[in-house]
């Protein structure tokens, strides 16, 4: 009797020993999560510099740098490191959907982190409109697959909660990283995941904390917006929601809806095609300076705080370089250009209310075009108002959300993110069904 007890001891301390040991590694890869969010942050901002170097140099360097820096990451992108195309996103909402341990590892692995991380900065380095923000949601959903090999079971609640810690390490902002883990990755709330998102997130958090030290990551601004103007949350709306809607249509239609020869050419050609996509956003880069260049951080920042008046052309400048950026394949995210496009387009229409303060425009028109991008309105402005500490605004960042959706969703009928992940679904699918 005696003897089988002491075993059922033995039993029990095993599984807590192999249960706890899971915990740890999990633990591990919040952490690692953090760091890859950190140190992707860091090379963003080294390769921006580079290539504003280069400018200072000639002002014509992008017609050289950027073409060839396109072309070299679609070649790189097909041949080495397949699957990075675009922000990543896609491609992570996809391999949470797969069964196959397999194909989920060509969306979301060692090899798509790698490539994801060096193409991403190459990119930055040669002046195209894309973010690191969308990037790391892949990476960290990679470094979370790899640690749930050891668990494949529950390798889609890993993947969402390293998506979820990418974005928090990405701009400082946990509750906007489980926001988005539950609106735009999983599009619910899973009871089971719980626990992984919020450890993921407070880990990945700490990393960025332990780095960075608790800052905000567009700076505070205590703007409010007076009732007397609250006209420009419905225009903002409006506008962004539209304008966001037309890019993700761009985005969805182009790479299998161009018509005719071009679209030939552009399935035929992905370099080439890659190529002049780089010449254009080196044209649009030489009309404004290099303002368009890069993620447009330092460009919303600024206005947002009244440091700088951008120019009346950076908004649709900002929007078609970052458009042709995206449909180039070439691998950077949506996040920090959407926000830098709506801010570019608040400062444009604060013109038309004098009375407003600029800042609580410029937040408006962030929240209502990234809105129009995603269309997942709570993500939206949760993560503004997290990014700039406002909280004073809710209201009217609420309502502009909800206007500027349901005005996207007359543009184009289904989130970008979730149109984009059926391309890697419908592959996948082919190739498990094979």
């Amino acid at each position: 009797m005696n003897l089988t007890l002491a075993f059922r001891h033995v039993r029990l301390l095993r599984v807590l020993s192999r249960r706890w040991q899971r915990h740890f590694i999990f633990m591990m890869g919040g952490l690692v999560v953090g760091l890859a969010g950190v140190g992707m942050a860091f090379a963003a901002d080294a390769a921006q510099a580079a290539f504003r170097s280069a400018l200072h140099v000639s002002p014509y360097a992008g017609f050289i740098l950027t073409p060839l820096g396109f072309g070299l990451a679609a070649w790189a992108g097909i041949h080495i490191f397949p699957n990075i195309q675009g922000s990543g996103i896609p491609q992570v909402i996809a391999a949470r959907q797969l069964k196959s341990t397999g194909a989920r590892g060509k969306l979301v692995g060692l090899r798509a982190a790698i490539g994801k991380i060096l193409l991403t900065t190459l990119g930055l380095a040669v002046g195209a409109s894309t973010g690191r923000e969308g990037p790391t949601v892949q990476v960290g959903a990679s470094v979370m697959f790899m640690i749930g090999r050891l668990s494949p079971r529950r390798q889609p609640g890993l993947i969402l909660a390293g998506a979820a810690g990418g974005i928090a390490a990405a701009f400082n902002t946990p509750l906007a990283g489980i926001v988005f883990a539950i609106e735009e990755m999983s599009r619910s709330f899973e009871v089971r995941t719980s626990g992984l998102i919020i450890g993921a997130v407070i880990l990945a958090g700490l990393t960025s904390l332990a780095t960075y030290g608790n800052y905000t990551y567009f700076g505070s601004t205590s703007a409010t917006l007076a009732w007397g103007a609250w006209m420009v949350v419905p225009v903002c709306g409006i506008i962004g929601g539209l304008c966001g809607g037309l890019f993700s249509r761009i985005l969805i239609e182009v790479p299998t809806g161009v018509p005719g020869k071009a679209g030939d050419w552009i399935k035929r050609r992905p370099i080439a095609f890659a190529a002049v996509c780089g010449l254009l956003v080196a044209i649009c880069g030489f009309m404004t300076g290099g303002a368009v260049n890069g993620t447009g951080y330092a460009q919303a920042r600024a206005v947002l705080h009244g440091a700088h008046n951008l120019s009346f052309v950076y908004a649709p400048l900002k929007f078609i370089a970052t458009t042709i950026s995206s449909i180039s394949g070439l691998p950077g995210g949506l996040f920090s250009p959407s926000l830098s496009v709506g801010a570019g387009l608040g400062a444009d229409l604060a013109y038309l209310f004098p009375h407003a303060p600029i800042g609580a425009i410029v937040l408006i028109g962030m929240v209502s075009y990234f809105t129009g991008v995603v269309q997942a309105p709570i993500t939206s402005f949760v993560i503004v108002s997290e990014m700039t500490d406002n909280n004073g605004l809710l209201i009217p960042l609420m309502t502009a959300a909800l206007i500027a959706n349901a005005c996207s969703r007359l543009v184009c009928k289904e989130g970008v993110y979730h149109a984009l992940s059926h391309r890697y679904l419908h592959g996948k699918h082919e190739e498990e069904a094979r």
